[in-house]
């Protein structure tokens, strides 16, 4: 190395060049990127399978409160039949 004073470019260019190579390493790799699109992917089916599943809880959900409207609707039309048939008033 010789005595002189650097010059004012070349250290900013290496101190540019430090700073590149710091974050190159921070850097997702195309490898990273790929499993992050791979794990999104998955993550996808997942919610839409569950998403599936779901629905399909709902609607079993409403058939049963459905039948069991209908059968208190049909509870509540006989008894008042049969109320009615036994000459009791309701107010």
């Amino acid at each position: 190395m010789s005595d002189e004073p650097e010059s004012f470019t070349l250290a900013l260019l290496r101190k540019i060049d430090g700073k590149v190579d710091g974050l190159r390493e921070e850097m997702a790799t195309k490898s990273d990127v790929a499993d992050v699109r791979s794990e999104v992917h998955s993550l996808r089916a997942d919610v839409g399978s569950d998403i599936m599943n779901l629905e399909k809880q709902i609607k079993e959900q409403e058939k049963r409160l459905s039948d069991q409207i209908s059968g208190l609707r049909r509870s509540v039309m006989e008894y008042h039949s049969s109320a009615i048939g036994h000459g009791v008033l309701l107010t």
